[in-house]
């Protein structure tokens, strides 16, 4: 049902160097590029962009919002939550079990955008 998510930044270079490292991980590639930002995707599902707002205002991470991203293992999980901290984010919540099917290890993007990567099973 989703067919993209869209968070801010007040850097672009910067949210483009931090999301290029971090997704490519997944094996994510930049899908498009516009005059206000960059969107990436697996091909598979839904994309991720980061724009700077088109208001020209400050981007401001949103309070009670939160992405999450899918991955396939809880190993994938850790590791993930591991690189993006490496590439600056700063920790929400470490990677663990928060339920009986649900692994999830939380972060904020150098904006202070939260986003989560996930594991069911």
């Amino acid at each position: 049902m989703i067919g993209y998510v869209t968070i801010g930044t007040n850097d672009m270079p910067r949210a483009a160097a931090f999301y290029d490292a971090l997704l490519a991980e997944l094996g994510a590639k930049r899908m498009m590029e516009f005059a206000n930002g960059i969107a990436w995707s697996t091909g598979q599902g839904a994309a991720l962009s980061v724009v700077t707002p088109f208001d020209k205002q400050a981007a401001t991470a949103g309070n009670g919002t939160m992405v999450a991203l899918a991955v396939g293992s809880k190993a994938q999980v850790d590791a993930m939550h591991a690189k993006a901290l490496s590439l600056g984010a700063s920790d929400e919540g470490a990677p663990g079990a928060r339920g009986e099917t649900f692994y999830g290890g939380y972060f904020r993007d150098l904006d202070g955008n939260k986003l989560n990567f996930f594991f069911m099973g």
